[in-house]
């Protein structure tokens, strides 16, 4: 069966923008299932790359994809439990009779709209969520990783809920269920945030939550681009499925869309007309991200002995051609450019590390499209958002096929 993306499949993993967390504690702002999602991902790939540095290539693009496949199984499964208090729903995972009957359920609400990605995908969605005992290194990365994100978003709460009874007893159990977990490469520099470079980091990304997209355009749901960072990766991976994308492919897509906006950090989200109002202000802020991404990030990390970490990033962005947005190859130890034609054929191979660029764009757009689109649903009326829905149409109305991907008959399904 031959996969092709839907956009009820689309709006499902948006969906994550809407559902709250922590919506029983007094919070300093909103917290959403899809910004925490992003901070696990990220910290599932550093966790990832410390402990496959002794793998075979073969083991290690195993583990890379049972570790998103899995994020997005978890994910999805959170999507439809929605407000479950985590002690109700471990509490259900520890009966096997009750965990199989919830989980029947969820894989019914989510089969009509993941249907369009085969029945070989809802076979392993259901293997995957049907063995909550599997204690494989992926499993346990993601778990880390879960834990890890959730902690980070209780730091944020703790300072104004010290009246809450339920506040020392979640501390704790944070930090003994993370204490379980250090045997894992890389858990206790995560949690030693003050001193390792390592932790710093994986801190300085889940900050991307405060920098909401469109910030000059009211929406509902707003967005941040932490969240946003989530949806396009996921994007990328189902298009990966759809276009054919070999393992690695798919995997450095995923990953690139997880980081393609990383330079907002340091940059704040520049809107699309200003970074487009002229060639030499969108050379000005690229060499300014670049030099402080470089400063700020990728020196740091080098220094810090995580120089793998690095580069990893470094190629995920595109640096060696100037942009994320370009597909690559990676051959005899140089990045080299690569057109749409040779990584939908000869270059699609594991071998060469294959990154779309164009495709990465596409998912890009399609998650700015589907913001403006579902704001515009939910009775917000604004010049900027029609504008932002007229511009990515034409867009590709003049290309309606990019990387492979129908795009400009999928967004025809949003009229």
């Amino acid at each position: 069966m031959s996969v092709i993306i839907r956009k009820s499949l689309l709006e499902l993993v948006f969906s994550g923008a809407f559902m709250k967390r922590w919506n029983d504690k007094l919070r300093p702002m909103e917290l959403v299932e899809v910004d925490k999602q992003a901070h696990k991902m990220i910290v599932a790939w550093l966790l990832f790359l410390l402990n496959s540095k002794s793998m075979d290539v073969a083991r290690k693009r195993a583990l890379g994809e049972s570790i998103i496949e899995g994020g997005i199984f978890d994910y999805l499964y959170r999507l439809v439990i929605t407000d479950i208090k985590p002690p109700v729903f471990y509490r259900i995972k520890e009966n096997p009779v009750h965990y199989r009957t919830l989980t029947d359920w969820v894989l019914a609400e989510l089969r009509p709209r993941i249907m369009p990605l085969g029945d070989e995908f809802m076979r392993r969605m259901t293997d995957y969520l049907m063995r909550p005992e599997d204690t494989g290194l992926a499993r346990r990365i993601l778990h880390a990783a879960h834990l890890y994100a959730s902690y980070s978003e209780f730091k944020l709460l703790k300072s104004i809920n010290r009246m809450d009874h339920e506040l020392l007893e979640i501390e704790q159990s944070f930090i003994e269920r993370l204490g379980e977990m250090r045997d894992l490469a890389g858990v206790a520099e995560l949690l030693d945030e003050e001193s390792n470079v390592l932790g710093r980091f994986a801190r300085m990304c889940g900050r991307l939550r405060f920098q909401k997209r469109w910030s000059q355009t009211p929406r509902v749901p707003e967005t941040s681009v932490l969240g946003h960072l989530f949806i396009v990766a996921t994007f990328s991976w189902f298009f990966s499925m759809e276009v054919g994308a070999c393992r690695a492919r798919a995997q450095n897509n995923f990953f690139a869309g997880l980081f393609h906006d990383l330079p907002e950090l340091l940059t704040r989200d520049i809107i699309s007309p200003v970074k487009g109002s002229s060639s030499d202000i969108a050379s000005l802020i690229h060499e300014y991200e670049n030099l402080e991404l470089t400063r700020v990030v990728l020196a740091p990390l080098r220094e810090g002995g995580y120089d793998e970490v690095a580069q990893r990033l470094e190629y995920l962005l595109g640096k060696a051609v100037g942009s994320e947005f370009k597909g690559t190859i990676r051959r005899d130890g140089m990045v080299l450019e690569a057109s749409d034609d040779k990584l939908a054929g000869e270059w699609n191979i594991d071998s060469l590390d294959p990154k779309d660029g164009p495709l990465l764009k596409v998912c890009d757009s399609l998650a700015a499209f589907i913001e403006a689109h579902t704001a515009l649903k939910n009775g917000i009326s604004s010049g900027q958002l029609h504008h932002a829905l007229y511009r990515i149409r034409m867009r590709f109305n003049e290309t309606p096929v990019v990387a492979g991907v129908q795009i400009s008959a999928l967004l025809a399904d949003f009229d």
